[in-house]
């Protein structure tokens, strides 16, 4: 299980991230792009990830990581039930999202193997 309180402290450790409403959920934002939102009333996490990304991550742990059913999900938006995942998988999927979504020179800074 993992809080929206250790979301948020994770999420704003990344380089530039900002905090902003998206609709009824809060989203965490590099340079303007979302790379996760959280919805608290489903406490559920979205993040974007590659299609590589998010086959890879889903395979893991498919009950409480998966793909988010439309055309959304095609481009990577991946659904986490945050009351049900590991802590370990989903700090490396959020690391993940972001550098998904953050230009090549802040995403080095989180994986500079990558």
């Amino acid at each position: 299980m993992v809080s929206i309180d250790a979301f948020r402290k994770l999420a704003l450790s990344f380089p530039e991230t900002t905090e902003e409403p998206h609709f009824e959920k809060t989203s965490f934002r590099i340079k303007k792009k979302i790379f996760a939102t959280y919805d608290d009333v489903k406490k559920r996490a979205c993040i974007k990830l590659s299609e590589i990304d998010q086959d890879v991550f889903s395979a893991s742990d498919k009950t409480n990581i998966f793909p988010v059913d439309n055309k959304w999900g095609k481009q990577g938006w991946t659904l986490i039930e945050m009351t049900k995942v590991r802590k370990e998988l989903f700090v490396d999927a959020l690391t993940t999202a972001y550098c998904e979504v953050a230009p090549k020179k802040l995403a080095t800074q989180i994986r500079p193997n990558d």
